[in-house]
């Protein structure tokens, strides 16, 4: 999401690419489950995510949306994010023993956590260490063995692709008025995550086909990146 922020505030100042050592590593956050309980609806999920969750839960999105997913507004857009749990407002994943119930397959927002990205213009993408998100003590590890994603530089691809598609999507809404943002939001949902993605196909290959439909749907021109 969109935030307009003093980074010296909320950061160390320093930005990180995946193979610089940061001070993330939380020692697998022993008693304590804070984040998963106080963050909850602010957990914005792209494809990869819902793909993941589908995975872990064996539901399609509209079987989430009716348990562990809602739609909330997001810079303009209307996107999915974690609902929180009924009673105590935590992640709907969090287990009896405070852990996460769905680890391996957990979103993206997730895996980055005390780290946040910084977008330079369309594409471009930094790491940062967000300094009050996390009072646990912390040490130093290698950016891509905190995120634990196989095959890190095509999912970094991916982020920027479904980055500078949200901001060409936001573009046609701004220039639409509202009829033409519900059109656009209409299809994000529909293509690209309504859609199933066959667990046996690989979801980038997949991604990509969309990032296509999803551009001709919404009646932009994909600039040359």
């Amino acid at each position: 999401m969109i935030r307009d922020v003093d980074m010296s505030q909320i950061s160390d100042g320093k930005l990180y690419g995946p193979s610089d050592l940061v001070r993330a590593d939380t020692g697998g956050c022993p008693g304590c489950s804070r984040c998963c309980r106080e963050m909850t609806d602010t957990i914005l999920l792209d494809p990869w995510d819902v793909c993941a969750l589908g995975r872990a839960t064996g539901e399609s999105f509209g079987e989430m949306l009716q348990s562990c997913l809602q739609l909330q507004m997001a810079d303009g857009l209307t996107l999915p994010f974690f609902r929180p749990r009924p009673g105590d407002g935590a992640c709907p994943f969090l287990n009896e023993e405070g852990r996460c119930g769905v680890y391996l397959l957990r979103p993206g927002f997730c895996r980055l956590f005390p780290l946040g990205r910084i977008y330079e213009g369309r594409r471009e993408f930094k790491y940062f260490l967000q300094v009050h998100e996390c009072d646990r003590p912390r040490s130093k590890v290698k950016v891509r063995k905190w995120l634990g994603i196989p095959n890190l530089p095509a999912y970094e691809a991916y982020v920027s692709d479904w980055h500078a598609f949200l901001t060409d999507a936001r573009q046609v809404c701004g220039s639409g008025g509202e009829g033409m943002r519900k059109l656009v939001c209409m299809a994000i949902l529909q293509i690209f995550y309504e859609k199933p993605y066959v667990p046996s196909e690989a979801f980038y290959g997949i991604f990509a086909q969309r990032l296509e439909e999803g551009y001709r749907k919404i009646g932009y021109a994909r600039p040359a990146d």
